[in-house]
């Protein structure tokens, strides 16, 4: 399983726990940007701070050479994209195929392609940090997830305090 492996590798990182910068928390009316970089085949920030609640414009800009996609949410998520993107992996050259997964394990997924930018709008759930197994952002292009497309999610207060997650 793609969370149990993550899971395992990520808890190794150990130490104290770092505070992120504080900031504002989005609104509907004024949400707060989130700026991620893909790069053939790492994401950057290192890691996504959200807020529980707020709502963000992600603004996904791909500085790789292939078309890339940020999935965000929970294990479970980042499962069923792995899954509907290896079903797909061996696909003929051309357009990346159309890939689906059913809504309650949707989470967020932007795709990006080459040297572009997209922005998505979306309120981060606010039971998300009570979720077992942590949230992540990754990409399931057929391989990139293995490579290393993936970065954790820290749930933080508006101080930039993280959050206790379940």
């Amino acid at each position: 399983m793609v969370s149990a492996g993550l899971a395992v590798s990520l808890a190794g990182c150990g130490g104290a726990a770092t505070v992120a910068p504080s900031f504002a928390p989005g609104t509907p009316a004024h949400p707060r940007a989130v700026i991620v970089v893909a790069r053939d085949f790492a994401f950057d920030p290192p890691v996504v701070d959200l807020v529980p609640g707020e709502t963000v414009t992600f603004q996904v800009v791909n500085g790789g050479l292939v078309t890339h996609e940020a999935i965000v949410g929970d294990g479970p998520v980042q499962d069923a994209w792995e899954a509907a993107e290896a079903a797909v992996a061996n696909s003929p050259p051309g357009p990346t195929p159309a890939v689906s997964v059913p809504p309650e394990v949707a989470g967020l997924r932007v795709v990006v392609g080459s040297g572009q930018r997209a922005d998505v709008t979306w309120m981060v759930p606010g039971t998300a940090p009570t979720g077992a197994g942590g949230w992540f952002l990754g990409c399931h292009i057929p391989g990139h997830f293995a490579l290393g497309m993936v970065v954790p999610v820290r749930f933080v207060d508006p101080d930039g305090v993280p959050l206790p997650t379940g």
